[in-house]
């Protein structure tokens, strides 16, 4: 492939900024986000999404423990494409979930992970960790995970489980967010996940909390109609909840918050998960302009399908192997 200068991460101060997607393994990226017939090419998505973003979160590693084989390809893959390309992944969601969630409100009395789970999960995150590629390991919690004493011990007791990664939880539940959880937080060196979400009944709103060296942002789209559609991997609807593109008046908000996170933390992770056809590249890489200051390069078909793309990025050139001729940008 074509070599091009590393994508390095918008800094704030002397603070660093990272902007992704997450996941890009998705067939509705193909022809959008990446080239038509790219893996004709014997090009890894991995490798081309490397030359726009310095990060990603895996998604993969929620819905099992990521394989270290697998893990320790797309090291190298991004790794040869932008050293300083780091991934975030998700803890498995034995951990953080009902077996039953869909049926069941997930709680301390609901999660069962076993120890071969640990063993399985961790041969994963060590994979990626050996090789100097995590950056943070997301505990995400849903809504019906609210903040009970029960909870808050069982949270306890799985952060230090995994404490020797970087660890930042995500809860969906506004019970989550006062005082003392924060104190907890900052104690225990884990950072707050702030996220953008549909607000339905006790959903946790936008916050801008700074609980450790790392701190994250997620944006999940606001599809208010589509939110509680079915959620398994198998659902035809899945992919419909993450069916929104922010509006740049929607993003300003999130630039603001993320600028007054980025001062407080060493690194921030802010992470579009508004995935379909990838509407969540579109908002990283508007998000990556309006906080850095500066346009950014795009995929040309990405462009194509959303041309409002245009007031933050110009094309790179596809030299048609995979590789691009990035654009010069002030």
């Amino acid at each position: 492939m074509e070599s091009t200068a590393p994508v390095r991460p918008p800094e704030i101060g002397s603070h660093q900024v990272r902007i992704g997607t997450a996941g890009w393994s998705y067939k509705d990226w193909d022809g959008i986000f990446y080239p038509p017939g790219m893996q004709r090419r014997k090009t890894h998505p991995l490798e081309y999404l490397a030359r726009f973003f310095d990060t990603t979160e895996i998604n993969t590693s929620f819905y099992g423990p990521l394989k270290p084989e697998l893990a320790k390809l797309w090291c190298r893959k991004v790794a040869a494409v932008n050293p300083e390309f780091l991934f975030t992944a998700k803890l498995y969601r034995a951990f953080t979930h009902s077996p039953l969630a869909v049926m069941e409100p997930t709680s301390a009395a609901t999660i069962r992970p076993t120890d071969e789970d640990e063993i399985r999960t961790r041969e994963g995150l060590d994979a990626l960790a050996n090789a100097g590629k995590l950056g943070a390991l997301l505990v995400q919690f849903p809504v019906s995970f609210k903040n009970t004493s029960l909870n808050r011990e069982y949270l306890d007791r799985l952060l230090r489980q995994f404490i020797e990664y970087p660890r930042v939880v995500e809860v969906r539940h506004s019970s989550w967010n006062d005082a003392a959880t924060l104190a907890a937080f900052t104690q225990k060196n884990v950072g707050f996940c702030n996220i953008d979400q549909p607000l339905l009944g006790r959903s946790l709103a936008p916050t801008e909390h700074v609980t450790a060296p790392i701190a994250y942002v997620r944006l999940h789209g606001r599809n208010y109609s589509e939110w509680f559609v079915d959620q398994t991997p198998e659902s035809d609807n899945r992919n419909q909840r993450y069916n929104y593109l922010y509006k740049e008046k929607e993003l300003e908000g999130w630039k603001e918050r993320i600028e007054n996170v980025a001062e407080k933390a060493q690194t921030t992770y802010v992470i579009t998960n508004n995935h379909f056809e990838s509407k969540a590249g579109v908002n990283a890489l508007e998000l990556k302009a309006m906080v850095s200051g500066k346009r950014v390069a795009a995929p040309p078909t990405l462009i194509r399908k959303y041309p409002e793309l245009r007031r933050f990025a110009d094309p790179a050139e596809d030299l048609g192997d995979g590789g691009l001729q990035m654009p010069l940008l002030a």
